[in-house]
């Protein structure tokens, strides 16, 4: 859960009031040292703070206020995502979340990217909103391949949320895009380079796309469950340093596919442009479904994939 508590001021990052924390003043041993809200390993005394029900530890927060605080405030971003997503749509604007650790090259990808469909269609309305913590290096190097970029700043946070990507959007020339291209607009969003709390936090967004450098190893999608079960798309990103590294392609595939059978699976260099057509392809198949007729058994099949996914990926983190 990606929300401070704030026992001084009474208030989350979020603004939601936190009157009653569950402070416990009377702790014995156990309970001074948190082992109420963790558990561990009788062998070799691993911890494991994602245990309980809230599947997180919060400092001050008993595990059933910790669910109550994480259902308030998601609620509420998921009231504004809601509003973005039929935004999107009745722009006729395709919305990816890219989402990934640091350094995995996302917006070397993303300029790219957006260079190849100026190639492929110089009349393709492209928007981008970007995400970091401090400075606008990267919206300036989008804003150099000429496309439009919003840059949010999120202080302390660690992620986007929903009212902040409706706030850039319309501030973005595609906030006045009505469909008039064929299949429509693209609108990516680089959120903050983090595994896990972008993974929880709906933008309205169409799909999740999780790029993954070769140089940080096949296991990822096992250490960060929910990223992976949260994406409909995962990009093997620098295969171009594929004979340089102790990097498993197959097994990382397999284990990505064990946390969510239904993601998709992309490999390509950013550098070198190879696999940059697959990624454009895949690209114009989202832009093409959105124009498309809604098939509502198709929607709920994917609904409850999605949901599959998201079991399993929590059965496999606790």
């Amino acid at each position: 859960m990606c929300v401070i508590c704030g026992c001084e001021g009474g208030d989350t990052a979020q603004g939601q009031g936190v009157q009653d924390h569950g402070h416990d003043h009377g702790h014995d041993h156990e309970r001074e040292h948190g082992y109420d809200r963790v558990t561990v390993h009788p062998g070799t005394g691993d911890l494991h703070y994602g245990a309980g029900p809230a599947r997180v530890s919060v400092p001050g927060l008993s595990q059933a206020r910790a669910v109550r605080i994480e259902q308030s405030v998601l609620g509420e971003n998921n009231r504004y995502a809601a509003h973005n997503r039929k935004h999107f749509t009745d722009h006729n604007v395709l919305a990816l979340n890219l989402v990934s650790s640091p350094g995995s090259g996302k917006t070397t990808l993303l300029c790219a990217t957006i260079n190849a469909l100026r190639e492929q269609s110089a009349d393709l309305p492209v928007g981008v909103i970007e995400g970091d913590q401090q400075t606008s290096h990267d919206a300036d190097r989008i804003r150099a391949t000429g496309a439009p970029a919003i840059q949010i700043n999120t202080g302390k946070g660690c992620h986007l949320d929903a009212r902040m990507v409706d706030d850039a959007f319309h501030r973005l020339p595609l906030h006045h895009h009505h469909g008039h291209a064929r299949h429509g607009a693209v609108l990516f969003i680089e959120n903050v380079g983090n595994l896990v709390c972008p993974a929880m936090w709906d933008l309205g967004e169409t799909a999740k796309v999780a790029i993954l450098s070769v140089t940080e190893g096949e296991d990822k999608p096992l250490k960060y469950p929910d990223m992976f079960a949260a994406a409909r798309l995962m990009i093997l990103n620098k295969i171009d340093l594929l004979p340089y590294l102790h990097f498993d392609v197959a097994r990382c595939i397999e284990y990505a596919r064990r946390i969510n059978p239904a993601i998709e699976v992309l490999q390509l260099s950013a550098s070198s442009g190879e696999g940059m057509a697959d990624w454009l392809g895949w690209i114009d198949r989202q832009r093409s479904a959105l124009a498309a007729p809604a098939d509502p058994v198709a929607a709920r099949i994917a609904a409850l994939e999605r949901e599959l996914a998201a079991v399993k990926a929590q059965v496999a983190g606790g």
